[in-house]
């Protein structure tokens, strides 16, 4: 079996030498198990932003040429999907909606205006880099204020239910905005963060509100003859998603729904997707946003560190189930942001808008490990593995081969023999490192 082990510190990639298993190797062993084979996998994206788009317009042409090459075409990370924001979210400028005016029943004064210029030249830089058509998830942080108990685009508050068939109608005009300039919607959420009360665009749905709320949105896009669109429910940390999934879900809605998205930031909390998984086998399951926050230019072991928890984060969301990951911002400035709020996080590419240089960051490495050799249409084969100090994954690959991704979340050499099939392959991970296996 050709094997090249392509370690970070090492990308040209290490040839490996199988053996035979004679002496019933028993320590230090992730065991490959080809044969059983779980769910198939959507692909990688990132979230294109009113703050990433600002970005990008100060960007020279070969600047924005060589980002989008690493992250959406083929031979690089093959990203093949994004998420994109409906209105303004706190990674914009500023605040907005495309159409604000409480008469305006009919949106007859809808402006795709601020999506067109923020968002629609990033997609399509993206889609000609990935030479094909993307797939899009579009999530709202807020209806618009007027539809709100609150009053204001901020600070949660409700859609208030007098305003449920308006609002379906408010986003199935921003799929039908996207359709007509030939851009490919995949999916959507109900609401990003239906749980989080933030001084940025935010809107809150209790259990009972979504659920409410799904079937209003699903016969809006039958209406509006959309119903080939996915709707995912929560949108939002792990560590609720089943709770949140069982309340809303019975005979009647189960068919309305396409699956369920999370997010990272409370924690682990696997075992919500392996109970997601469990109950209803049929639901995909996604990481629909992931980021840390802002880190400082010289701090190496802060970037470290964010690096290894978020292939941490992916390779705990990919083994229990989840069929698509989505970063959050592919571009942000020096500082973190443009953020309304001051809400800056960090992203896998920086842009220097004083110096006027494009920043490759650690985790653009990290990342480039899974997106690369996990290529979407890849099938999951289980594995065992010898110590949970080791994570690993593994995935058939459309080609045939084996994609292997594997870390080493300790401060010490760690010794993994892979066994496949009655042979063996010796390797070494370093502290911290992150290794591809392509057998």
């Amino acid at each position: 079996m050709q094997t090249v082990l392509y370690p970070l510190s090492q990308p040209l990639g290490v040839p490996l030498e199988w053996k035979a298993d004679v002496d019933g190797i028993e320590n230090q062993v992730i065991t490959l198990y080809p044969s059983q084979t779980r769910e198939v996998w959507e692909g990688f994206g990132a979230a294109l932003t009113g703050a990433s788009g600002t970005v990008y317009a100060q960007m020279r042409p070969e600047q924005r040429r060589e980002m989008m090459e690493m992250y959406f075409s083929p031979a690089k990370m093959g990203y093949d999907r994004v998420r994109i924001h409906m209105d303004s979210c706190d990674f914009c400028a500023e605040m907005y909606e495309a159409d604000g005016d409480e008469a305006d029943a009919a949106l007859e004064r809808f402006d795709f205006s601020r999506t067109e210029e923020l968002i629609l030249p990033m997609l399509r830089d993206a889609q000609a880099a990935a030479g094909r058509p993307l797939k899009i998830m579009l999530s709202p942080w807020s209806p618009p204020a007027y539809m709100k108990t609150n009053g204001e685009r901020c600070h949660g508050g409700s859609l208030r239910p007098e305003y449920a068939g308006r609002w379906a109608e408010y986003i199935c005009r921003y799929i039908r905005e996207f359709q007509a300039r030939g851009f490919a919607v995949e999916r959507i959420s109900l609401q990003n963060e239906p749980k989080a009360v933030q001084t940025w665009d935010s809107c809150v749905y209790t259990d009972a509100q979504e659920k409410a709320f799904l079937p209003v949105m699903h016969a809006a896009l039958a209406r509006n003859g959309l119903d080939d669109i996915e709707i995912f429910l929560w949108d939002h940390n792990k560590e609720r998603a089943f709770e949140r999934a069982s309340a809303i879900l019975d005979e009647t809605t189960r068919p309305m729904v396409a699956g369920v998205a999370c997010h990272w930031y409370s924690g682990d909390h696997f075992e919500n997707l392996d109970m997601i998984r469990s109950a209803y086998p049929e639901l995909k399951l996604i990481l629909s946003e992931s980021c840390v926050g802002f880190l400082r230019p010289d701090d190496a072991q802060a970037h470290a560190a964010g690096a290894v928890q978020l292939s941490h984060e992916i390779l705990g969301d990919l083994a229990h189930g989840a069929t698509a990951f989505y970063d959050w911002n592919l571009l942000l400035d020096e500082r973190g942001g443009p953020n309304h709020v001051g809400n800056f996080c960090h992203a896998p590419y920086l842009f220097d808008t004083k110096a006027k240089e494009l920043r490759p960051q650690l985790l653009l490495q990290y990342y480039y490990q899974f997106a690369h050799f996990i290529q979407p249409g890849s099938v999951r084969v289980m594995l065992s593995r010898y110590t949970d100090r080791c994570e690993a994954v593994a995935f058939r690959r459309p080609d045939g081969r084996l994609a292997v991704v594997l870390l080493n979340r300790t401060e010490k050499e760690m010794p993994v023999h892979l066994r496949l099939q009655g042979s063996v392959a010796s390797l070494t991970l370093k502290p911290g490192e992150l290794a591809a296996c392509l057998i």
